[in-house]
């Protein structure tokens, strides 16, 4: 009797239909897919089906599935957030030199792998990135902190305090007038640009025609020469001297007392200077006026207990790069910020030095002279060009008087009753 009922079972069985893959995936993964994807079945990205039991994409990597669907997006993992190629050939030229294994223990942990490194760390809850999700690498001293209105902080660990984000602490600033008005990144950076290897999607003059009533946009060499943000950018972190201290023991003395948690075990990183003001300016790599910063005035020294091995603060670069700082404000410094401060175009006059590197044994004349410095992606301003942009012409005398009218009314309407 019991093997009728057994041959019946199995008679029964063969001429069921094979169950639905969303049936049989679900009797042993219990993923509940959210956002974007929820209406998606399991074999849309798994591939997979009723009549077909092997995950067809599971080979594949995380980005190759996405681009099934999300087709033109793979150039992002070839551009310079994935490959960082400007990254690491600095350090190969700097302090690769001293240690040949420093970018994998100081620097490789920010750069994009695959998707879910901006869409979201869970494959089933993927979703359009936030503000927190580019801050994972744009934060610091690299462009993107400085959106809201956060500088970073001295290294020391008494300056760990005031406000957070993103598990630092920051010295709060001026945001970013289009962070004010509730911009985020991707409204500029978006992923069609960043595919194509852009840096953004718009420009300035794509949303912003310049008002010939702004006295600065009525002058022509300003519309012509200038990077808007050259004038518009309010402010920009700013690093003097970048020191990595390598500790060959791994014992880090506790005299030290510096964050341990942005290097490896064995590394501390210092910085001899750090401003938060107006950057200097050099020549952008199409040629035109822009903020420029010391990508890294680096140094390298070695510990061995209580003995220095080699030399000390061991210079190995003096580089600097024309960039964008996100600190854009509606007004602009007055012409004197500019048209009279030789220090802001690393002219700095001996006279007017405050900071002595030379002195400290750090291999430069002044942090804002160009000698012994260069700029990776641009050019300094000469001497020459300096001193014609300083004339003060007739041209230049009136501007400056009416922009000082300006002033003087808009302070008189302000008091006004």
């Amino acid at each position: 009797m019991l093997s009728i009922v057994a041959f019946l079972a199995l008679l029964l069985l063969s001429v069921l239909p094979a169950p639905a893959a969303e049936t049989s995936c679900g009797l042993c993964h219990r993923e509940a897919t959210q956002g974007v994807h929820a209406a998606l079945a399991c074999a849309d990205c798994h591939g997979g089906g009723p009549e077909q039991r092997a995950v067809e994409l599971a080979s594949l990597g995380m980005a190759l599935r996405c681009q099934q669907c999300h087709e033109g997006t793979l150039g992002v993992l070839h551009g310079s957030m994935a490959t960082r190629q400007a990254e690491r050939a600095f350090v190969e030229r700097s302090w690769g030199r001293a240690d040949a294994d420093f970018y994998g223990k100081n620097c490789g942990s920010c750069h994009v792998r695959d998707c879910l490194d901006c869409h979201g760390l869970d494959g089933h809850a993927i979703a359009r990135p936030e503000k927190e999700d580019c801050h994972t690498c744009h934060r610091g001293y690299y462009v993107g902190a400085d959106y809201y209105g956060y500088a970073p902080r001295e290294d020391a660990e008494r300056y760990q305090r005031g406000p957070g984000y993103g598990g630092e602490h920051y010295l709060k600033m001026s945001p970013d007038v289009h962070a004010q008005a509730g911009m985020v990144c991707g409204d500029c950076h978006g992923m069609a640009g960043l595919a194509d290897g852009k840096r953004a999607d718009v420009g300035c003059r794509d949303c912003h025609e310049p008002d010939p009533a702004i006295i600065e946009h009525g002058i022509a060499a300003h519309l012509e020469k200038l990077e808007c943000y050259a004038c518009h950018s309010g402010w920009a972190a700013q690093e003097y001297g970048t020191f990595f201290i390598r500790f060959t023991n791994g014992v880090i003395p506790e005299y030290f007392r510096l964050r341990k948690d942005q290097t490896a075990p064995d590394y501390l990183r210092s910085a001899y200077l750090r401003l938060q003001d107006l950057p200097p300016l050099g020549l952008n790599e199409r040629g035109l006026v822009s903020p420029i910063r010391p990508q890294f005035l680096a140094y390298f020294s070695e510990i061995d207990g209580e003995t220095t091995k080699g030399e000390e603060n061991r210079q190995l670069a003096a580089e600097w790069k024309a960039f964008f700082p996100h600190t854009v404000q509606r007004g602009t410094p007055l012409c004197d910020a500019c048209h009279d401060r030789p220090a802001r175009f690393l002219l700095e006059k001996p006279e007017d030095r405050v900071y002595l590197p030379d002195k400290d044994g750090l291999g430069l004349v002044s942090f804002w002279n160009q000698a012994g410095q260069k700029v990776v992606n641009g050019a300094f301003v000469d001497q020459v060009r300096y001193e014609r942009l300083s004339r003060r012409d007739a041209n230049y005398v009136k501007a400056y008087v009416e922009k000082w009218k300006q002033l003087a009314e808009s302070v008189e309407n302000s008091s006004s009753p």
